[in-house]
């Protein structure tokens, strides 16, 4: 069930032919458009690699995350998010203390390096590619309130949410 307007539910499916074909465009930009190569960018402005800036992503400044924590919402190995850290570490971007009330867990917690770097990055990536030129303001926004409705309502990011949050 899909909210749509003043809060009514869309009970359809949301398998139609509109949403695959919506779904593939966004694809497209990211992934063929002109903005395929900012990762790249922001990963070399950085001096890391994706992996590295994809943990620096689910950091916030001045909040530590449980490295398990990260592992389970990845759905990989805590020993990668091991190697992710060493790596961010090594060039100063993080830093891993013990968690407040339980010695065992290591937090990673972004250093003054890793929040100007991760702001950079966002700064790279959050610039919209020449071609939102041919949308108006007004559909900038359209564009921009229905992405977060979309965004809204996918379990996945109100997980990763609930994980910087604690």
């Amino acid at each position: 069930m899909v909210g749509i307007g003043g809060g009514a539910a869309y009970n359809g499916s949301v398998n139609t032919s509109a949403g695959r074909e919506a779904w593939k465009t966004i694809f497209e930009l990211l992934f063929a458009g002109q903005a395929q190569g900012r990762m790249a960018d922001a990963c070399a402005a950085a001096g890391i690699s994706p992996g590295l800036m994809k943990t620096l992503f689910h950091l916030k400044p001045g909040d530590g995350v449980p490295m398990r924590d990260l592992a389970d919402q990845w759905g990989c190995d805590a020993s990668y998010v091991t190697s992710l850290t060493d790596g961010l570490e090594e060039r100063g971007l993080v830093e891993r203390r013990p968690h407040p009330t339980d010695r065992r867990i290591k937090m990673i917690v972004l250093t003054e390096d890793g929040v100007a770097a991760r702001q950079r990055a966002f700064e790279l990536l959050h610039e919209p590619p020449a071609c939102f030129g041919v949308l108006t303001a007004a559909e900038q926004r359209q564009l921009r309130d229905l992405l977060r409705k979309v965004a809204q309502s996918d379990p996945a990011l109100a997980r990763a949410r609930m994980v910087a949050v604690h």
